[in-house]
């Protein structure tokens, strides 16, 4: 049985495509590539905005009115931290990881876990030493990315500041976070909490 002469070029085509289409298919991967990074970019961008951090009342109506009575909104030199200052690393491959795991607080708007004033007290503390261990893992990167070790003045600061910063935080012993919680939201009940009087 012969087989037809059509279908004979077409598998032909279908097996060995011309060079023409192997750079079209290049050319669109290349673009479509392009396209996907800047969006997905963009985007990424766009989650890394106040606003939207405060786009849920949870957020808005608890820690974003503790945050505005903070020296972080409001200070002598107009310097301000807004959310993802603080709450977002600036490199990109722990950025993705914070934000996948950003993920667990989207899920615990849409489940109602934290959706009144009682709620989020109920679960403050766990949020909150949620935030501190993983700020603890990253050497309090976030408080870094602003405030430098090796610029501090010791002479400008009280006593106790000068000398924890100048042994436990300069040892490498301890991270910012270790000392201050608290500074930029309410405190949960810190019973049981180590090194809290």
């Amino acid at each position: 049985m012969k087989i037809p002469a059509v279908i004979t070029r077409y598998w032909r085509i279908l097996t060995r495509p011309a060079a023409i289409a192997l750079w079209a298919i290049l050319a669109f991967g290349f673009v479509a590539g392009i396209v996907f990074w800047g969006g997905f970019n963009t985007g990424l961008e766009m989650t890394n905005q106040e606003e939207f951090c405060i786009g849920c009342h949870e957020m808005k109506n608890n820690v974003y009115e503790e945050y505005k009575e903070t020296i972080h909104y409001s200070n002598r030199s107009g310097v301000r931290a807004s959310c993802p200052d603080c709450h977002v690393p600036k490199e990109w491959g722990p950025k993705i990881v914070r934000k996948i795991q950003a993920s667990k607080e989207l899920w615990g708007k849409m489940t109602g876990k934290i959706d009144t004033r009682e709620k989020f007290e109920a679960h403050r503390l766990e949020m909150a030493t949620r935030e501190w261990a993983r700020m603890k893992g990253n050497d309090s990167q976030e408080c870094r990315n602003c405030h430098n070790f090796e610029y501090m003045d010791f002479s400008e600061q009280g006593q106790r500041s000068m000398k924890m910063h100048s042994s436990a935080l300069a040892s490498g012993e301890k991270t910012c976070i270790d000392c201050h919680k608290g500074i930029a939201h309410e405190l949960p009940d810190m019973s049981g909490i180590e090194g809290w009087q």
